[in-house]
Formats: C-alpha cells, sequence, structure tokens
C-alpha cells in the first residue's frame, strides 16, 4: 500500500484546483501489479474539470491495464475525501465488488472500504445483456 500512497500523494502535489483549492490525488494497482496516478484538474467552468480517479483510471486503461485490483485516494482536510458518485461508477466499471479502495490523508490511511461499500447494490457491465467486464 506504501506505492499506492506515493504516487497519490504525488499525484496530489501535482493537481490543478486553483478554485476550490482542494487538490486530490487517486492511485491505483492493477491487475498486473502496475501503479497508475491521477490528480483532480479544474477548469473555470466548473462541470467540466476531471476527478483524481478518473484521470488514474484514464491513465491504466492508457497503460494497458483493465481491472482494478486495489485503489487510494487522498486529500486533505478532517472529512474522509471518498470518490463522489461518478467516480464511484466509473471505479465499478473496472473492479469487482470486494476491491480496496483505501482513502487516505497527508498522514496516511485513514480508513478503507469496499467497492460494494461505497456503491451497495450496483449497476455495471454484468448486468447488461452480453456485457462482461474487460
Amino acid at each position: 500500500m506504501d506505492e499506492l500512497f506515493e504516487a497519490a500523494s504525488a499525484a496530489m502535489a501535482r493537481a490543478y484546483a486553483p478554485y476550490s483549492r482542494f487538490p486530490v490525488g487517486a492511485a491505483i494497482r492493477d491487475e498486473a501489479g502496475r501503479v497508475h496516478a491521477g490528480c483532480n484538474v479544474e477548469n473555470a467552468a466548473y462541470p467540466v474539470g476531471a476527478c483524481a480517479e478518473a484521470g488514474a483510471i484514464s491513465r491504466m486503461i492508457c497503460e494497458g491495464g483493465t481491472r482494478i485490483a486495489e485503489m487510494l485516494v487522498i486529500g486533505q482536510g478532517a472529512v474522509l475525501c471518498t470518490p463522489c458518485g461518478g467516480c464511484r461508477q466509473r471505479i465499478r466499471e473496472f473492479a469487482a465488488p470486494g476491491v480496496a479502495i483505501h482513502i487516505a490523508g497527508p498522514e496516511g490511511v485513514r480508513r478503507t472500504f469496499t467497492l460494494d461499500e461505497l456503491l451497495p447494490a450496483s449497476f455495471g457491465p454484468d448486468n447488461l445483456d452480453g456485457g462482461t467486464p474487460r
């Protein structure tokens, strides 16, 4: 988990968050053990920004990964920085319900959830006729 924490922390340090001033980093370990990180990137037209989790998923796919084996999300502040609803669904596309998602602050991991705890009774690729996860 140290490798995920370091990658997510480094990504958070590069976040582009001039509006919220709330940098976030995320790191994924894929099915082959490779680590992929992303950071949030805001935009003056607020809804078109990108979450750190979405960036990490895009990087994983771009670099040949197909499944999330483990994930860590890091943010600042006293409250847990869990993935937003949209990112929970994005994670579901590439992760099984039992995948661990670690939530961290600058001092380290604060809590670990399974995807099923964050997105219970979820809808995913396996719900679609003929759809299978990659």
